[in-house]
């Protein structure tokens, strides 16, 4: 059995699925990084090998870049991400690889983000890093959202 090394988020989101994921692929600045953090959307090149680039800036002026590329992507269900690779399968220092997935629920959508990891220290750089509550704040900004376009 694969030891993964990995950190998960879920919530119900009380919205159908072309819902959330109209609002995740295409609001993506507005619920991607906890506010009052905010997102610059640099490429989002939607199919296997396409750039994912992006820049999060905190309050203070911090500046995040992100750079890599989609692994997979079905319209309507997930999409994955990874930074070990830039455009052209370009090797990368890897972080990680993010997972994010919606399936129908009852009378919404379930809504699952994780970020798998090589190695354990990184899922502990991660976790220090506050993923809990950050990916948290992000997954119910999206859910707001969502259930908000619902309405």
């Amino acid at each position: 059995m694969q030891d993964v090394k990995e950190l998960s988020v879920e919530r119900h989101i009380a919205a159908k699925p072309d819902i959330v994921w109209r609002v995740m692929t295409e609001r993506m600045a507005d619920w991607w990084c906890p506010r009052p953090w905010t997102t610059e959307i640099v490429e989002q090149d939607w199919r296997p090998g396409g750039r994912a680039a992006m820049v999060m800036r905190g309050p203070d002026g911090e500046e995040f870049p992100q750079e890599g590329v989609f692994l997979e992507v079905m319209p309507g269900r997930r999409f994955i991400t990874t930074d070990a690779y830039a455009v052209g399968w370009s090797p990368r220092e890897p972080f990680m690889t993010g997972v994010w997935e919606i399936e129908p629920e009852a009378d919404g959508t379930r809504y699952r983000a994780s970020a798998r990891h090589w190695t354990a220290e990184s899922v502990e750089k991660h976790r220090a890093m506050g993923f809990e509550q950050g990916w948290s704040a992000v997954a119910d900004q999206l859910k707001a959202l969502c259930e908000g376009e619902a309405k």
